[in-house]
């Protein structure tokens, strides 16, 4: 099963965290080799730019997204 990843590119979130986060996920996927089992797309804004960077993992809605919470999800993938 594909897990799908979407990333809020609103500006808000993107200047909040999100691009650090897109390069953390996309290396991660990379040195786990997770390629064929992950999907990241960007997504538009969400309209919760209070409570950014929002990110999507299959369809929950993570905020406030840091590192750590990432890590914590991507290593249930591998």
């Amino acid at each position: 099963m594909t897990t799908e990843i979407k990333i809020c590119m609103g500006s808000a979130c993107f200047a909040r965290g999100n691009a650090d986060n897109l390069e953390f996920i996309e290396n991660y996927i990379k040195e786990n080799n997770l390629d064929a089992n992950v999907e990241v797309y960007g997504s538009r804004c969400s309209d919760k730019c209070e409570k950014g960077p929002n990110i999507i993992i299959d369809e929950k809605t993570y905020n406030c997204v840091t590192k750590e919470l990432l890590l914590e999800k991507l290593r249930k993938l591998s």
